[in-house]
């Protein structure tokens, strides 16, 4: 129990780094707008580059970073779920037994 609930305490650090990130970005450009849990409105084509990165290469560039940290957030939101239900369960059985 010790080791679940030390996991979820550095996971929760790492994303309330990874949150500080996102608010980074979406203040270097007010087109970004201020979602934290959304990714860009622009959907990128497999395959091929963006043509938008010929238009403004810099916004481009940009929106891809905060895409990436995104999803980084969502895949640690799903490890503390599971890490989570791990712990309740050790919970439950300590309290049980």
């Amino acid at each position: 129990m010790f080791f679940g609930t030390l996991t979820m305490i550095v996971l929760f650090l790492i994303l309330k780094y990874i949150l500080a990130w996102i608010r980074y970005f979406n203040n270097l450009d007010p087109r970004l707008g201020d979602s934290t849990w959304r990714w860009s409105y622009d959907y990128q084509v497999i395959g091929k580059r963006d043509i938008s990165d010929l238009d403004d290469k810099s916004f481009v560039r940009l929106r891809r970073r905060k895409n990436k940290i995104i999803t980084l957030m969502y895949s640690v939101v799903m490890i503390m779920f599971i890490a989570s239900m791990s712990l309740l369960s050790k919970l439950l059985i300590f309290f049980i037994d």
